[in-house]
């Protein structure tokens, strides 16, 4: 069972979070705080796998509370969702130590898979998220952004074909289950492409794979 901590000063957030997380029997919400500061005493006291924390709240922001729960109960992942798509906060979310982060118009479904993915050690970001790194990526030194779309390119080249149509499903963001029901295989034949994707890529987690997808431009192949 993952247990998770959500964080929201608004109740009907709490309460719409808990809902959807609600509808995975595997998912438990074992405590619920306001703020910042009682989400980091409810994460010191329940120890949850996994924290949901809003960006804006009073008593130390999430990013804020990020950071200070990723010190003082490493064992805790966090997820950041929010309503706000400034780079700055991704950047400062993502700096602080939090794994996942989301934002609150995305599909219900990318919650879930954010908490599973983050609980189970990997990193998350949702599909505009990635796509807001990508662009801060692309803001910077022209021949630098051409270099790591080039490098992208040659690292997605090793993939087969449909290794290649599986990461373009994972770059905007859907679920080993998603993306079966889309390629009409089993939900362990995609693990198992994903788990090679990541190996080929020399990347981490999804999240990393899911930039990488967006610099070799093979996210647009599948919409």
């Amino acid at each position: 069972m993952i247990r998770v901590l959500v964080a929201d000063d608004e109740p009907m957030i709490r309460a719409g979070v808990r809902a959807i997380l609600s509808t995975d029997p595997g998912i438990a919400v074992v405590a619920e705080a306001a703020g910042g500061r009682e989400a980091v005493d409810l994460a010191r006291r329940h120890r949850p796998d996994v924290a949901v924390l809003d960006v804006r709240m009073p008593g130390g922001d999430g990013i804020e509370a990020s950071a200070e729960i990723r010190r003082t109960v490493p064992a805790t992942g966090v997820v950041i969702l929010t309503t706000f798509g400034e780079d700055d906060y991704i950047l400062r979310a993502l700096g602080g130590g939090a794994a996942g982060f989301l934002v609150k118009s995305g599909d219900p479904e990318e919650l879930i898979a954010g908490v599973r993915a983050v609980a189970d050690g990997a990193a998350y970001l949702s599909p505009r998220v990635a796509a807001r790194v990508v662009a801060h990526l692309a803001a910077g030194d022209a021949g630098a952004l051409a270099g790591r779309r080039r490098a992208a390119r040659a690292r997605v080249d090793t993939l087969t074909a449909r290794e290649r149509e599986v990461l373009g499903f994972l770059g905007t963001g859907l679920s080993n289950g998603q993306i079966a029901r889309r390629l009409g295989v089993a939900e362990g034949t995609v693990k198992a492409h994903v788990s090679s994707i990541l190996t080929r890529l020399g990347v981490d987690n999804r999240a990393a794979a899911a930039v990488v997808a967006h610099e070799a431009g093979v996210v647009a192949e599948q919409r």
